[in-house]
């Protein structure tokens, strides 16, 4: 099957576009696109493109997410029609959250089989709602310029009508005026009043909230909350949770609901914490945000600063130091101290395993925290003597969905990268490893906490109080092991039951690391942290 012709052309324009990177599934139907991509591989003048391949599109979906993660430009990811195009919406959602430039290519039956029920045709324009920036459907003898009105910061959808083993030519393709992947944020002004009118209330009460941070961003914000002083309460995300020192609240969700702030100030994404879900029910604490999605993650009144989180920074200038009005600090110091002896004293309980592994990990050159439970204990538990050098999370919209495989994205080329998961989020993505083949595998650690189901929600009030059929139906409780999951792709196997099996070391290749909590001790654990 020649590949020449108008969609060669199309996949040409894409890369004169910028798009460098495409993960594929392939199938009959995008079978011209694929060899098209393929031949464009093999010819040196088209520049270093990038393929992957996937067999299953809802993971194909989640790594080319990761790809944006990890460099800030569009990634596109190849589908036939059907069925499989609508396996990539939860990873739009999840990139349309994010801000970040995921380029959905699908192909699809020509424009007249639409509404006929006819094999593999459904309507694919507009399944992806108002997740995507915009829609190009495209059939050969149309007239368009592609990309057009495409900012190339978020989720975009090319639909491509093809005929059967379809080659030809005869469309008029034009770029739109920009090159995608080199766009900037062009606003010249941004209005930093609320902020510095927040700062300025900082003596009736001031706390600052680190939600995920881009790597860019992080030594900026650093410096600013060193010049201010105030309380801070990180997520891990921030990638400045070890580094903030005598500022770190520990245990700051419950001591700030115990006493709220007057004013909290919000960098960076949506964080995680109880806090502030919080928030909702405290209308009388000023919230004011910074954030690169414009998203206020709240229902209530709020102010949102959109922009360039260094940007935004920069522009309030000197700040004058406020401190620590509440005396949240000397209550976090005391917390500090009982977080740490009931570590020590329940070490083979899942927070204090988690402790225990945030050490480990320290060796490794990036992390990322699947959602759910490890993203929350973590926050909580880890350790605070050493920053880690590189920390991604997915921001949640997905929850557990797709988690290795948007892992395994961001860390494509890293050596020595650690990710860590629930057992339930590695269930649901079991196809991900087909994907170690086309990534660096040296020292990578994919560590699995195997509390034996979904615990975060045996948790919740209102399910303690439910009967046992009940909380089973809610929690998922298994007995699954993962070695040999791991045997089936060829990864190295770890099983830590204990405290002393703490001896793994990184590998050549893969390595599963299945951590097996002790229920009592956590069980114990959980009830004395309650009663701090």
């Amino acid at each position: 099957m020649s590949s020449k012709g108008w969609v060669s052309d199309l996949v040409g324009a894409c890369i004169a576009a910028g798009i460098q990177e495409y993960v594929v599934c392939a199938g009959a139907r995008n079978l011209g696109l694929v060899v098209a991509l393929a031949d464009y591989a093999e010819n040196e003048e088209a520049g270093e493109i990038r393929v992957f391949s996937h067999f299953e599109e809802r993971a194909a979906g989640f790594f080319a997410l990761g790809r944006t993660m990890q460099s800030g430009v569009p990634c596109a990811v190849i589908t036939t029609s059907g069925t499989a195009v609508a396996e990539l919406l939860p990873a739009v959602i999840e990139a349309h959250y994010q801000n970040r430039p995921l380029l959905v290519i699908s192909a699809d039956r020509p424009k007249r089989f639409r509404g006929t029920g006819s094999p593999q045709a459904i309507d694919q324009v507009g399944l992806f709602g108002t997740y995507v920036e915009g829609v190009e459907d495209i059939e050969w003898q149309d007239d368009l310029t592609l990309f057009d009105g495409w900012s190339g910061l978020t989720p975009w959808q090319m639909n491509i009508c093809l005929e059967e083993d379809e080659c030809g030519s005869g469309a008029n393709l034009r770029m739109a005026k920009m090159r995608l992947g080199e766009l900037s944020d062009t606003r010249t002004n941004i209005d930093m009043l609320p902020a510095l009118s927040l700062i300025k209330e900082a003596w009736r009460g001031l706390v600052v909230m680190l939600g995920g941070l881009e790597p860019d961003d992080r030594e900026e914000v650093l410096h600013f909350l060193r010049d201010l002083g105030a309380p801070v309460l990180a997520d891990s995300t921030s990638g400045l949770r070890e580094s903030l020192g005598h500022l770190a609240l520990v245990d700051g969700d419950r001591i700030l609901k115990g006493n709220p702030p007057a004013n909290i100030l919000r960098i960076g994404e949506v964080p995680v914490g109880r806090f502030w879900r919080d928030l909702e029910a405290l209308p009388a604490v000023k919230v004011v945000s910074i954030s690169r999605t414009g998203y206020a993650g709240l229902a209530r009144e709020n102010t949102v600063v959109f922009g360039d989180v260094s940007r935004c920074i920069r522009a309030m200038g000197e700040v004058e130091k406020v401190g620590d009005t509440m005396d949240y600090l000397q209550v976090s110091k005391r917390k500090r101290g009982r977080f740490n002896e009931l570590l020590e004293s329940f070490p083979e309980s899942e927070p204090g395993m988690m402790r225990m592994l945030s050490v480990m990990a320290t060796m490794g050159q990036s992390l990322y925290l699947g959602n759910s439970l490890p993203i929350r204990e973590w926050n909580d538990f880890a350790q605070r003597d050493a920053p880690y050098e590189r920390v991604r999370a997915n921001r949640g919209a997905n929850g557990i969905d797709g988690q290795i495989s948007s892992w395994l994205g961001a860390t494509a080329d890293e050596e020595d990268a650690w990710g860590v998961f629930g057992d339930l989020t590695t269930m649901y993505d079991l196809s991900a490893p087909a994907l170690l083949d086309q990534v660096q595998c040296r020292g990578r650690m994919l560590v699995v906490i195997n509390n034996g189901g979904g615990q975060i929600f045996g948790r919740l009030p209102q399910v303690q109080e439910l009967d046992d059929e009940a909380v089973d139906l809610i929690t998922h409780p298994h007995g699954h092991r993962f070695s040999d999951w791991a045997a089936m792709w060829g990864m190295d196997y770890f099983r830590v039951d204990g405290i002393e099996a703490f001896d793994f070391e990184p590998g050549e290749k893969t390595t599963v690391v299945e951590i097996r909590p002790d229920s009592r001790q956590t069980a114990m654990f959980w009830e004395k942290l309650a009663s701090l």
